[in-house]
């Protein structure tokens, strides 16, 4: 799938690094591929984490893809260069492309498990710990008005989104999976625009935040290994 990267022994995770660009239905279908492959054994490390580099995407969930305005959504996203998804996880509609870090993070789940709640929890605490130290002013909450809301959103200064996080359960593993915008955010903002009003789903452009606008300049490696630093141990 990807290249691995090497990490100690007593690393907490196996990181997989997708540098190569896949269509947005293939790359979603990696995620449940990790998903499987650790609730039956086939990865036998306890925590796995991806961090990839997306093409173009609307990415909607099961539900929105049952609403009347569908069909409308799918059209508007292809119009502005997206390819439109339904994706594993919960949620609502995100749009990303090539300029964000997307990642799933999928843990073994057994009768110890910390559940649903308690891994989002876990999960915000440490990409805020991450992204504190890249001089972000991260926080875990949602922000009135925010794409696809949720109580363990990562936000910037309580005003703007910068994390979205969503989950899905098999059988003995849980896929919680992100996205975090490194760049510019307009096409997001314009194609989100006409998607989530065909949705009939209300939200306010003004949330949507990006690492570039809290600090300049940072690469997409340090970013990467910061999070990854978070999960896999240091």
């Amino acid at each position: 799938m990807a290249a691995t990267d090497e990490l100690p022994a007593n690393a907490r995770a196996l990181v997989i690094r997708q540098d190569e660009q896949v269509d947005a239905a293939t790359d979603l279908a990696r995620s449940v591929e990790l998903l499987r492959a650790v609730a039956d054994g086939s990865i036998r490390e306890d925590r796995v984490l991806r961090l990839a580099t997306p093409v173009p995407t609307v990415a909607m969930s099961r539900r929105e893809s049952r609403l009347p305005g569908f069909e409308t959504a799918v059209r508007a996203s292809r119009a502005h260069g997206f390819d439109p998804v339904i994706r594993p996880t919960g949620g609502r509609a995100v749009a990303y492309d090539e300029t964000c870090l997307v990642f799933d993070l999928v843990t073994r789940e057994d009768e110890s498990s910390i559940g649903q709640a308690a891994l989002f929890r876990e999960v915000g605490d440490a990409l805020v710990r991450a992204l504190r130290g890249l001089g972000v002013d991260a926080r875990v909450g949602d922000v009135p008005g925010e794409y696809c809301p949720g109580e363990f959103s990562i936000n910037a200064r309580d005003a703007v989104k910068l994390i979205g996080t969503s989950q899905r359960a098999v059988r003995g593993a849980r896929l919680l999976s992100g996205m975090l915008p490194l760049g510019g955010i307009h096409s997001f903002v314009a194609v989100l625009t006409e998607v989530n009003a065909a949705l009939g789903l209300d939200w306010d452009p003004a949330t949507f935040g990006s690492l570039a606008a809290e600090v300049d300049g940072l690469p997409r490696r340090a970013v990467e290994a910061a999070i990854a630093a978070e999960f896999a141990g240091r």
